[in-house]
């Protein structure tokens, strides 16, 4: 499935939650499959911190020749066939404002300045996503969706736009997620943002202006991120305690490196102060991250996790803020995911039966972790696949 990404322009002003005004802004897109006459099998789907718009398929050259490691970070889920089936349902896959794959982010110019945004962009948080989102499907002529989906920082946006816009969502498809992040979690966070802003090349979040890049701070703050989004099985079982290969260090100089293969594709690194394979590939993870991702960005999505608890205005209770939904759910949570564990998706349960929501859940046992959400598990993908057949194509 090739595939092209299209730009939306907004003129009209966006009011953010911090009482902060977007005056204009752009969001890209990607669409899969046709939208009905009917306009009623539209889905949405939300991404993670790191992933954008790019769901699913792959992108060509001029020549329409599949371009190499381009393939949509949710392109087993979604396409002709798979579990969301895009010879039935029309995805939308949007990036959001603040990220650094197209939409109107730190490193576009603000308008008042000529400048970069920079560390001067305004803080976004879940809900103003969702708002534009909202507005994006009213440019495309969408009333209402027949589902929202997303895993982790999507599965908040998810739950979100069930508060938000309830008339607007039939099912909602909330994958290792939850309705508020842990005090650990948001600890994490703030290392990996501290890891960022005392980098040297940061210059106050003005880093563009200075014409460098806080790459090291980056690459720590992926490092801390990457470990929590596996398990310690896995990390045992790629890993162990492998030392780096010492009869190629024998044969090399010091600052040659060393190279391996795993899942994720092969890494290559430094021999000089590295004595264990997994901090090898650690610090392969930290420098292609450096590479493609920005430095504010991170700090803004980061927040928005932070920030968003629908319960909060109702002193914590949950099942109170989740009484404005009226679509159906399905929560998938994964055994391992010690980031956003199953208790987390249970609490979602609990509080939706409250309320008198239709609920299914899925529990996987799986020894994946957090990344758990995007990889191939045949029970995972039944789950979804039966729900989008069943529940959601019974309905439309």
């Amino acid at each position: 499935m090739i595939v092209t990404p299209q730009t939306f322009s907004f003129t009209e002003p966006l009011r953010l939650q911090s009482g902060a005004v977007l005056p204009s802004y752009e969001l890209t897109v990607e669409t899969y499959g046709t939208l009905n006459a009917e306009r009623t099998n539209a889905v949405l789907v939300c991404h993670a911190l790191n992933a954008s718009h790019h769901v699913a398929g792959w992108y060509a050259d001029a020549g329409g020749q599949t371009i190499a490691r381009s393939e949509g970070w949710w392109n087993n889920m979604i396409g002709p066939g798979k579990p969301v089936d895009t010879d039935r349902w029309f995805v939308i896959g949007v990036n959001n404002l603040g990220s650094c794959f197209g939409s109107t982010g730190p490193t576009h110019i603000n308008p008042a300045t000529g400048e970069p945004w920079g560390a001067d962009f305004p803080v976004v948080t879940v809900e103003d996503w969702v708002n534009a989102q909202a507005r994006l499907l009213d440019a495309m002529g969408i009333d209402t969706l027949a589902a929202v989906m997303g895993g982790s920082l999507g599965g908040m946006q998810t739950l979100s736009w069930t508060l938000q816009y309830p008339e607007r969502v039939r099912h909602a498809v909330v994958v290792a997620s939850a309705p508020n992040l842990t005090a650990e979690n948001i600890a994490f966070n703030e290392v990996a943002r501290r890891a960022i802003v005392t980098d040297p090349d940061f210059h106050g979040g003005h880093y563009l202006r200075h014409g460098t890049l806080p790459r090291r701070g980056l690459r720590i703050a992926r490092m801390i991120g990457h470990i929590t989004y596996l398990s310690d099985d896995v990390m045992n079982e790629k890993f162990g305690r492998m030392l780096r290969p010492r009869d190629a260090e024998a044969l090399l100089d010091d600052g040659a490196s060393v190279a391996g293969t795993t899942a994720e594709g092969s890494y290559r690194y430094s021999t000089q102060d590295i004595e264990f394979q997994i901090e090898s590939y650690l610090r392969y993870q930290g420098d292609k991250f450096s590479e493609y991702f920005d430095a504010n960005t991170y700090l803004l999505i980061t927040r928005a996790l932070d920030y968003f608890d629908p319960a909060r205005s109702y002193e914590g209770r949950l099942s109170a803020a989740l009484a404005r939904a009226r679509a159906r759910f399905l929560l998938v949570s994964f055994t391992t995911d010690w980031r956003f564990s199953p208790a987390r998706s249970r609490e979602m349960v609990k509080a939706l039966l409250e309320n008198g929501r239709a609920v299914s859940y899925c529990e996987i046992d799986a020894p994946h972790g957090h990344d758990a959400f995007l990889l191939d598990d045949p029970r995972y993908h039944a789950a979804v696949r039966s729900y989008f057949e069943h529940t959601v194509g019974g309905a439309a």
